[in-house]
């Protein structure tokens, strides 16, 4: 077959109205729930080929925390390129990696009373979950892993073993073993004191539980429905671990870099993990880096024993380190943020009030919010209503029952009100 041949088996335009599945693997899925050819994008809002305007309650699944093509990170981008800086480094010295380290442990770590070392482990997030439970376990010289139920923490292999979505598990095609998970915070609704079984499997010689080399747990499970821990829990969590000498890993690559207001999503419980695994919107303009932080007297790896093509691309390095000076030198940002959440904490409040017989679930942090329905048929009913009233969001959880918020930081408030709105619509529609 030639590239410019189209296989007779291929769908017909009348099914595929973009004429994208002639020639791309049947595994995407977010262009199925929107089913447009996207061609440019500004702050919040995202536009179709044909110009139709599409306001952005996704933002890259948390990639886009500072907007679409933000204009100070869109100089800092151009003006590297252009000044032909280098792009491709592997882990060599260069003015770019000082640069963000530098702004980021000055601006990031330091205040925050954090001395984790930066370790580049890859371009995305599973690359930094797959060097911290690699390296707990190079620490430790254990092999289990504890983690919680609904987690999700990416599809690499090891990753997948810590992950609790049965479907994507099952893409494996191999036992994920190594790995066990416990109940996540409020699993069994206030019935059971927290980790009084964990705590007893720890403590019972004859509980089979292997010794755990780490616990890797998100602050809030983002595509587990937007379950968000509350801090005593995590406090509660992180004294377990130290008690029995087990490795704390935070998986901050949705939820960090602001989406629950502060920076890192755990600050708010006052720990310090051990490992911090980010992605996503650290590079602050949608480029792929990933960071993997440890704490110093944790950093044994030897010269070359994790490493990977692609370990710090030089262009995200400049806009991380300018997104961290434009948004994280005081708290304003962190303030708008929280006070961007509350307003749709309020107005998904009312929703619960206005439809009782729904038992909706208001869920949440910062601006990292879902709308839990009573299945996900009405979910998924309600996020295509709202794509046909041109608003983008997605579905999470277990049965992707949570009508799931991630919109841009930057958002402004009549953006985000002009975004309720449609949902309010949408959720009347898509019940008649």
């Amino acid at each position: 077959m030639t590239a410019s041949t189209v296989p007779t088996d291929a769908p017909s335009t009348a099914d595929d109205p973009t004429g994208f599945s002639a020639l791309e693997s049947g595994v995407r899925s977010y262009s199925r729930a929107w089913p447009v050819v996207f061609d440019r994008a500004v702050g919040s809002s995202v536009f179709a080929e044909d110009g139709t305007e599409y306001l952005d309650f996704f933002a890259g699944a948390g990639s886009l925390n500072y907007g679409h093509n933000n204009p100070r990170l869109k100089k800092v981008l151009i003006d590297y390129l252009a000044d032909d800086r280098m792009v491709h480094t592997l882990d060599m010295f260069t003015s770019a990696r000082r640069e963000f380290l530098e702004t980021f442990h000055s601006t990031i770590l330091e205040p925050r009373g954090l001395d984790h070392k930066v370790v580049f482990p890859g371009p995305g997030g599973a690359n930094a979950v797959e060097a911290a439970l690699k390296l707990a376990r190079k620490v430790t010289g254990r092999e289990s892993v504890i983690n919680f139920t609904n987690a999700f923490h990416g599809m690499t292999l090891g990753a997948l073993s810590v992950t609790g979505n049965s479907m994507k598990r099952g893409g494996a095609g191999i036992p994920l073993v190594h790995a066990t998970p416990m109940p996540y915070d409020d699993y069994f609704n206030g019935d059971v004191d927290d980790f009084v079984y964990l705590e007893r499997l720890l403590g019972d010689g004859g509980s089979g539980l292997n010794e755990p080399a780490a616990v890797i747990v998100e602050s809030v499970q983002g595509e587990g429905g937007i379950n968000a821990a509350r801090a005593e829990w995590l406090r509660g969590l992180a004294d377990l671990c130290k008690r029995h000498g087990i490795l704390l890993i935070l998986d901050d690559i949705q939820m960090g870099c602001g989406r629950t207001g502060g920076f890192f999503s755990f600050e708010e419980a006052g720990i310090v993990p051990d490992i911090i695994c980010l992605s996503k919107s650290i590079s602050g303009y949608g480029l792929p880096l990933a960071l993997t932080l440890v704490r110093p007297e944790l950093d044994i790896w030897e010269p070359g024993e994790h490493n990977g093509t692609f370990r710090g691309f030089a262009p995200a390095f400049a806009t991380a380190a300018e997104a961290i000076r434009t948004y994280w030198s005081d708290d304003t940002f962190e303030l708008e943020t929280l006070a961007k959440g509350a307003l749709i904490e309020s107005h998904f409040n009312s929703l619960v009030v206005k439809y009782p017989e729904l038992n909706l679930v208001n869920k949440g942090r910062g601006l990292a919010r879902g709308l839990e329905m009573p299945d996900g048929e009405l979910a998924g009913k309600v996020a295509k209503e709202a794509f046909a009233r041109h608003l983008l969001m997605e579905t999470s959880g277990p049965d992707n029952e949570v009508v799931k918020l991630l919109p841009p930081l930057t958002i402004t408030e009549a953006e985000l009100r002009r975004g309720l709105a449609i949902i309010d619509e949408s959720l009347a529609a898509a019940l008649a």
